[in-house]
């Protein structure tokens, strides 16, 4: 075993080598998924999106249902990377089964 491999299995210590010095994790960054506004989906579809697949009750859904409307976009939630990218890939596969042209994405957010 060379030094490096034998020096990642033991804790760091101060150069006194008495603390233990604590290394910061960093948290992963979230993901905004965010629901895109068109002329075509009905507004009672994105509420049943936002409850069916975010879990917002009535009044949340249609908050973010009127972001959509009037502002062009509404954020429906932060997540990890792997979560986001899996209710991206649900809801855009929802909305083209029931025919309903639906857009939503994901972007990283800044505000981490």
């Amino acid at each position: 075993m060379n030094e490096d491999q034998n020096n990642s299995h033991n804790p760091r210590y101060d150069e006194e080598g008495e603390t233990l010095v604590k290394e910061k994790l960093r948290e992963p960054p979230l993901y905004k998924v965010i629901l895109l506004n068109d002329d075509f989906t009905p507004m009672d579809f994105v509420v049943h999106i936002l409850k069916k697949f975010f879990q917002k009750n009535e009044e949340e859904a249609q908050r973010i249902m009127w972001a959509v409307h009037s502002q062009g976009k509404g954020i429906a939630g932060l997540y990890p990377y792997d979560v986001a990218e899996t209710k991206v890939y649900q809801v855009n596969q929802y909305s083209k089964q029931k025919e309903h042209p639906l857009k939503i994405v994901m972007e990283e957010d800044n505000a981490c």
